[in-house]
Order: C-alpha cells, then structure tokens, then sequence
C-alpha cells in the first residue's frame, strides 16, 4: 500500500479557497477532507499554515528560461528552462517552437518526445510542444526572423506531423499559402490548431473556426489584424480581423501575456469580460531570460534566431521599436492580472491551470485540485509566493 501524504492550508479550488486538507497517494489527489478531519497512521502532513495550495500552472505558450531556448534543440537548454519555470508554479508546458530552419524544427520537436517520455526529475513537465512557426504572415512576425518563415507545404509538414503524438497545439495563419491543407492534415491527426501572427481578414477567421476546425487564438492584441491594419488594404467598407473574430466566435479560447508590459488593464478587463476565465488563459510567452539578468539574449536558436534585449522587465528589440518577449514566470502573470483587474486569484489561478488544461484537452488529467486528477500541488505563502512545488506527489528541489 503506498503512503498517504496529506496537504493541509487554504486549498484554491476553481470556484472559491477555503481551508482543508487535501490527500494524494501514489501520485494523484484522492481526496479533499474538511478541517478536523482525523488522518489514518502513518500519513506524512505538509502544514502551511496560513499558506495557499494551488493546482500547479500549465503553460501552452513558452519558449524557454535561465539561458535555455527550446529551439536550442539541445537537453541542457530544455533541463534549464524547465527547471526554471518549475519555480514559478509551472507544472507542465507545451513548450513553444519558433521560426526556424526545418532541420532546427525536428530537431526541437525530437527533443520534446525524448522528454515527453523521460522527464527531467527537477523540472516541469513536457506535455508536447506547440508548433509555432514558420507559418506565418511575414508583415505579422513581431520578433521572429523573416527569412525562414514561409508557405505550409505538405512534403515539409507532414515530417512534422510524424511528432502528432508530441504536439499539443499548432499554430498557421490562415491567409498563408497551404494554410487550409496544415490544418485539416493537423486536425486528421488530431493535433488542435491555432491562429497566430496573422493579417487574416473576419472571413478567412470564419472559414478556419467553420471549416478547419480553429479553436484558439495566440497572445490577444499581439501581431494580429484589426480593422486599422486592414484598412490599408481596403478603404470601405471596414473589415474585422483576426482580433474582432476572436472576441466574436464563442468557439474561440484565447490567451493572454499579462505581465504588465504587454498589455493594459483595460485591454485585459476586455479579454476577460468578452472571453471569461474558462475561454481566456495565462500564459508567459517567455524567452530564455527568464531568472537572467538585464542585457542581451536571443529568441530561438542561438544560430539563426533574432536578438532582444531584457530591460524594465520584459523582452524588446534591441532598438526598442518593439515587445519581443515576456521575461516572466506564471507566479508573476497570475499576481498582475489580478492586480490590474481585481478579479479573486481562486479565478485567475483557475486561468492559469484549469482553463489551460482544458484548451489541450488535459482537463481530466490536470488543472485543478480534484479527486483522480495527478498531485501537481503549488504551495504559496501567506502572500502568494511559491515557495514549494511538487508534480505527481513528489516536491522538486528549487
């Protein structure tokens, strides 16, 4: 018989915190038991006294941390942006490609698999990898390089959806050339497709939520059409875009960077109030300065990717013409979204884990502190900062 461990503190649950205990044996949650309940012998008590427990973060949109890039393609800069994120409450991840060479994209792609299927101990969970990029508009890039994004084409992506088992997500803008044949390819291997830096016009968004299958929607606000830039292609009458079709189609889920820097609180006060917290997820989009000091770093591979600079915060291009990346943890997103919009952070943890998880289709697996679910526990002080994370039952050394 394995060994009971049991959580006691203020337990944040999808709709509201209150104190318990919660108990989790061989790796998953078994139970969630009112103050006083009695304990059989032998269970091992975690007190945090006036502390919080929390589900652990998911992350669909991540790109590396603590020097590591994913597009590295190398173990050591997974192990260090894994680790990484793991002290900020992240649990799991859909770690996020960028534009590149398609050798660079399989060789990422491989080493998502690889640690799929053999985590890194002290580190965050791979779930797959978001295929982000090279199918892109090129006018829509924002801090991706420009030479090798290019048209979906079948002898190139069908190599990628050998990884279909690796991948949780897939991003296309559907105005490219192929757009059409990626995304019904992914959809008939059951890859879930994104949009994502595009200038599509509100009826190519129709035709991809109508027809391809479209469900979500990268970093609201972020390099996507609107009305203004469409206008420059026609002058009447007005057309929406990427942006009015996500805030439209109830279909859609999107997400938010909500560090601060990239968006306003009016413009997240929007997202939520059109979206809701169970359509409308956190996530970091962060680069691999995560955890590093102010200066000079690359996103995407170091051979081939585009500088930023960290300063004040966040990711920008070197000239400071443009954001390029966030450069924070979850801990961080979920502590300024709820400062910035007054929403209970029982809510805005629950778009931090639940709402996540159920956009990759985890929901039964991940994402809040239920009976059956696997034992991804966050502990937080008394003023919500992480200071203990365990995944399946088993604390991480920090």
């Amino acid at each position: 018989m394995q060994s009971l461990l049991a959580f006691r503190g203020q337990l944040v649950l999808p709709d509201r915190i209150e104190r318990g205990t919660l108990l989790v044996q061989g790796g998953r949650i078994v139970g969630l038991l009112p103050v006083g309940t009695s304990l059989p012998a032998g269970t091992e008590v975690i007190d945090t006294g006036d502390g919080y427990l929390s589900p652990g973060f998911v992350d669909l949109h991540v790109h590396g941390g603590a020097g590591g890039d994913f597009m590295d393609g190398t173990a050591e800069s997974f192990r260090l942006a894994l680790r990484s994120h793991a002290r900020h409450g992240t649990t799991r991840m859909a770690i996020t490609t960028t534009v590149a060479t398609h050798e660079q994209i399989l060789t990422t792609l491989d080493q998502a698999r690889q640690f799929r299927l053999n985590p890194d101990p002290h580190g965050a969970r791979v779930m797959g990898a978001h295929f982000y990029g090279p199918y892109f508009r090129y006018e829509a890039r924002g801090a991706h390089p420009g030479g090798p994004i290019r048209p979906a084409m079948r002898d190139e992506f069908d190599q990628y959806l050998e990884y279909s088992d690796d991948l949780v997500t897939a991003t296309v803008a559907p105005e490219i050339g192929g757009a059409k044949e990626f995304a019904m390819a992914c959809k008939a291997k059951g890859v879930r497709t994104n949009v994502g830096h595009s200038w599509a016009t509100f009826d190519q968004m129709t035709e991809a939520v109508q027809q391809w299958g479209v469900r979500h929607v990268d970093h609201l606000f972020c390099a996507m059409s609107d009305k203004s830039k469409l206008r420059q292609f026609q002058m009447y009458p007005m057309q929406g875009g990427v942006l009015e079709a996500t805030l439209y189609f109830d279909e859609l889920t999107t997400e938010v960077i909500a560090d601060g820097k990239h968006l306003d609180a009016g413009l997240l006060q929007l997202a939520l109030k059109i979206k809701g917290p169970d359509r409308l997820a956190l996530v970091t989009d962060c680069s691999r300065a995560l955890d590093m000091p102010d200066g000079d770093y690359m996103i995407g591979p170091r051979v081939g990717g585009e500088p930023l600079t960290k300063r004040d915060g966040v990711g920008m291009l070197p000239d400071g013409t443009a954001l390029a990346s966030s450069v924070m943890g979850m801990d961080h997103m979920i502590h300024t979204f709820a400062s910035l919009t007054g929403r209970p952070m029982w809510e805005v943890i629950r778009m931090a884990s639940l709402t996540p998880a159920r956009i990759a289709g985890r929901e039964q697996e991940l994402g809040s502190l239920e009976a059956g679910k696997q034992a991804d526990v966050v502990v937080f002080d008394r003023d919500w900062n992480v200071t203990r994370v365990f995944i399946d039952g088993t604390e991480l050394a920090l």
